[in-house]
């Protein structure tokens, strides 16, 4: 195994629709009108660079009708730089107007899709069909957050259910036109504490995280902890013995992990803000960042390495490393990322590369892209001039993409916000 781990490289590029409007984070940050920015992707010497060629861009009014001027343009100049793309198709979207989430024809439009792109760019080996499905399900189904704006176990199960038939559909049909073609499937990953109380809907949202990976690799059957959950949510026992006998396992599992991925469950929400009040029909709990309540809060990418190594023994990649703070902090939180990759890589187990996500930074995750207010966070690159600008994450990354190493010094020396005492909003009891 190599000493040192790869960088690849992320643009954000999410078309999520929020009612009727679609907002596309492609036109947001510029790079949709800005060829040169794969040129400065290029002096960071990144190995790899997660890339779009959307459903929503390509076909966006009727799925026989194919737009490829943008996406052909952009993948020729990734050859030209000799950057190989992981293009993704679907980023946390609902597809294009004629289909949604919920809708049973979804997997075989986007099969189709997935089929059309294969052909036009034969020589691409690496997808990630549809990024985050769980989260995306989550966010569209079950907190109903974006279109269709569902909330309900019924649609969770059933929009991460087509959003599995979908990539593995997708991938046969990709592998029809080039066999050796592989899945980097990423998803947004986290840990869930308690309070000893509600220790009991902890474990079930530690269970779900992974249901997403598990579903496409076959894994849900009968013995399954959440086979019966998802039939008592409407799905059919023939639809999950459809994937059970149709896997697909990822040929590289991507994990996205930010500070916001991992939740502390309080059942004295009264404590915490009301943004955070929710429950389960037994309990009423606050769901918040488990940072801002945990003494001993310690940002997971190592342990959560090891726990999908575990589950899987499938090769991983950090597919989603980024933070919304100053350079300095977004330098530590790489550099803590980076540590955790090597110290598990130490061990024999094949972590390929860290992702510098959001090179261009993003618009309004702070509200996950509910509101449309312009809050900007840079990444790798700051946009907010109008012109790209490199950060000091960009030369930390090109750093450690030439030497695989980067020299901390000055302010960067000190903790990162999720390590000082400030970072505590609420100081209860039972934080266990």
């Amino acid at each position: 195994m190599e000493a040192s781990i790869a960088i690849w490289g992320g643009v954000e590029c999410t078309i999520n629709r929020v009612g009727e409007k679609y907002r596309d984070q492609l036109t947001a940050n510029g790079h949709d009108r800005r060829l040169e920015d794969l040129d400065l992707f290029a002096s960071v010497r990144f190995a790899k660079l997660r890339y779009p060629v959307l459903w929503e861009t390509v076909a966006p009014r009727d799925p026989r009708e194919l737009s490829w001027v943008w996406s052909d343009e952009r993948l020729r100049r990734l050859q030209e730089l000799r950057i190989e793309p992981i293009v993704g198709l679907l980023h946390h979207g609902s597809g294009p107007i004629y289909t949604h989430l919920l809708d049973d024809a979804f997997p075989e439009l986007f099969a189709t899709y997935a089929s059309h792109v294969a052909r036009r760019y034969p020589w691409v080996k690496q997808f990630t069909p549809i990024n985050e499905p769980l989260t995306t399900a989550r966010f569209s189904g079950l907190y109903g957050h974006w279109y269709p704006h569902a909330r309900s176990d019924a649609a969770f199960a059933r929009a991460l259910f087509n959003q599995c038939r979908a990539t593995v559909l997708a991938m046969r049909a990709i592998r029809q036109i080039n066999p050796h073609a592989e899945l980097v499937a990423t998803d947004d990953l986290g840990e869930t504490f308690s309070t000893p109380t509600i220790r009991y809907q902890a474990e079930f949202d530690n269970e779900r995280r992974w249901l997403g990976w598990d579903l496409m690799s076959g894994k849900v059957n009968a013995a399954h902890p959440l086979f019966r959950y998802l039939l008592a949510s409407g799905l059919s026992r023939k639809e999950l013995d459809w994937l059970t006998a149709n896997p697909c396992p990822p040929d590289v599992i991507g994990i996205n992990h930010y500070v916001t991925s991992d939740r502390m469950l309080h059942e004295q929400w009264e404590h915490f803000p009301q943004s955070t009040w929710g429950g389960n029909g037994v309990h009423r709990y606050a769901d918040t960042e488990a940072v801002r309540v945990l003494d001993d809060y310690v940002p997971g990418f190592q342990r959560l390495l090891l726990q999908t190594w575990e589950r899987y023994a499938t090769p991983m990649a950090l597919t989603e490393v980024h933070l919304g703070c100053d350079e300095d902090d977004q330098v530590r939180w790489l550099h803590q990322a980076w540590r955790a990759a090597h110290a598990v890589r130490a061990q024999g187990i094949p972590v390929l590369a860290l992702t510098s996500w959001a090179l261009l930074g993003s618009y309004d995750w702070n509200s996950l892209l509910t509101r449309e207010a312009g809050h900007y966070e840079p990444g790798a690159f700051d946009v907010s001039s109008g012109t790209p600008r490199p950060t000091k994450v960009a030369r930390a990354l090109r750093q450690l993409a030439e030497h695989g190493a980067h020299v901390l010094s000055g302010r960067v020396l000190e903790r990162g916000w999720w390590e000082r005492d400030s970072r505590i909003t609420v100081r209860l009891t039972a934080n266990a």
